[in-house]
């Protein structure tokens, strides 16, 4: 047993000493703690602490946990890529904090046929490289402390390790234009990202047959299925292939909103509030060396605020103060300044609500405001989707969604340069009031 806790700090003191430490402890303790207890007491003492599972995402190369088997698999065989043969099976570990994959490798696979579902266990491990998403153990045994296990959503894809294909009933709320991917053989094809929901929150779908989803507007209703779920993602995560199917239906379904004030720095979350203070759009050069841009805005829901990070797109969308903004399938995480900060980007969906669309063609002058621009025409002034030059003359022809016009069509015109002026006086006046 304590070999066990051993592997903790293995590489600060000798086997020797450690065992001459943990039999000190005892005897300091008037043999009133047993060995393991007097063991953790060492490794305490030795900097080495037992961390919750939200404290995997740390940056120490070693953690030793206590997780409730949510679930596991039998262990299976493979083949090495130098011929031998290997084992390995993987246990789901939860705590009141979250979740994680526990993977057993070879002669440590065989312990997944002795544990049970609701089972404590003890684990000693680290990240497989830079991910922090799953834990290779090095050590494990039962433990006989209680957890109070706060389980995830359940459903495939979420509280469970099965890879097995599902059927769901969820609502489109955003789907991507097909992108283009090259096969490890190196043929290329094309494939598309969505977002979809139900009444278990969101999730993010991803057809490897674009024909599925291209026909699909957002706010339809659908039944999938042959949704393969990807458990080692982060949140619900699933996949479309030529062998699953997509059906639209007059199902009613509502995606559930997380409380701004209910967020914690992990986890996938989706929320509403309106927004209270926003940012200007910053460029920068993303690791492939294309232009992207970021925004932090600040939303409220009346009893709490959160700032959102808005990457790529998002953060070119027009908002005003005051808006009332979606977030679907957004990641948390700390702050670098401290609290938390919701990260929309690639596998999210953002929103800003409306009481529907309507044909509009309306001409005026494009004007630059903070983070967002206006079209004005003396009298009503919209905000505009687009990059269009501040002060030029503009007739747009497309939806009118609240107080925004998405184009669909947009000409220049040639405008008096009184007009101009006194369109940004106007502006400017707007402002200072």
């Amino acid at each position: 047993m304590v070999l066990f806790h051993y592997a903790l700090v293995d590489d600060l003191i000798t086997t020797e000493e450690f065992e001459r430490r943990v039999d000190a402890k005892i005897e300091e303790c008037g043999d009133l703690v047993d060995e393991p207890t007097a063991a953790m007491m060492v490794i305490g003492e030795l900097g080495r602490q037992h961390v919750k599972i939200k404290g995997l995402s740390g940056k120490s190369s070693l953690f030793s946990f206590f997780g409730k088997v949510i679930d596991k698999t039998e262990p299976k065989e493979f083949d090495r890529a130098d011929g031998e043969k290997g084992w390995v099976a993987t246990l789901l570990l939860g705590d009141e904090t979250g979740t994680t994959r526990v993977v057993l490798w070879d002669e440590k696979a065989g312990a997944a046929i002795d544990v049970a579902i609701g089972d404590v266990l003890e684990i000693i491990g680290r990240h497989p490289g830079k991910s922090t998403k799953e834990i290779y153990a090095l050590a494990l045994r039962q433990a006989s402390c209680e957890i109070s296990c706060s389980l995830p959503v359940q459903g495939a894809g979420a509280g469970s390790l099965s890879n097995e294909p599902v059927d769901l009933d969820a609502i489109v709320i955003a789907v991507n234009e097909p992108r283009a991917f090259t096969r490890r053989d190196g043929t290329t094809s094309e494939m598309v990202e969505a977002v979809i929901g139900d009444e278990k929150g969101s999730a993010r779908l991803v057809a490897w047959a674009p024909e599925l989803l291209c026909d699909i507007a957002p706010g339809t209703t659908v039944h999938i299925s042959g949704a393969k779920p990807n458990n080692k993602s982060e949140g619900r995560d699933y996949s479309l292939d030529e062998t699953s199917t997509v059906a639209v239906t007059d199902a009613a379904i509502s995606v559930p909103f997380i409380p701004l004030g209910s967020v914690s720095d992990q986890g996938i979350y989706s929320v509403q509030g309106q927004v209270r203070h926003m940012q200007q759009p910053r460029t920068f050069t993303t690791r492939n060396g294309t232009a992207s841009w970021v925004r932090n805005i600040i939303v409220s829901d009346g009893c709490g605020e959160l700032k959102l990070v808005l990457w790529g797109d998002f953060a070119l969308m027009p908002l005003k103060t005051g808006d009332r903004v979606e977030a679907y399938h957004a990641t948390a995480r700390p702050g670098k300044f401290g609290g938390i900060e919701l990260s929309v980007g690639r596998g999210s969906a953002l929103q800003v609500p409306d009481e529907g669309a309507q044909p509009i063609v309306f001409s005026g002058t494009i004007i630059h405001g903070q983070g967002c621009t206006f079209i004005d025409n003396g009298t009503d002034r919209h905000l505009i989707e687009g990059s269009f030059p501040h002060g030029s003359g503009l007739m747009v022809s497309g939806l009118l969604k609240g107080s925004r016009i998405i184009p669909e069509q947009a000409e220049p015109v040639v405008l008096k340069p009184d007009d101009v002026l006194a369109h940004l006086r106007k502006f400017t006046d707007s402002l200072k009031g």
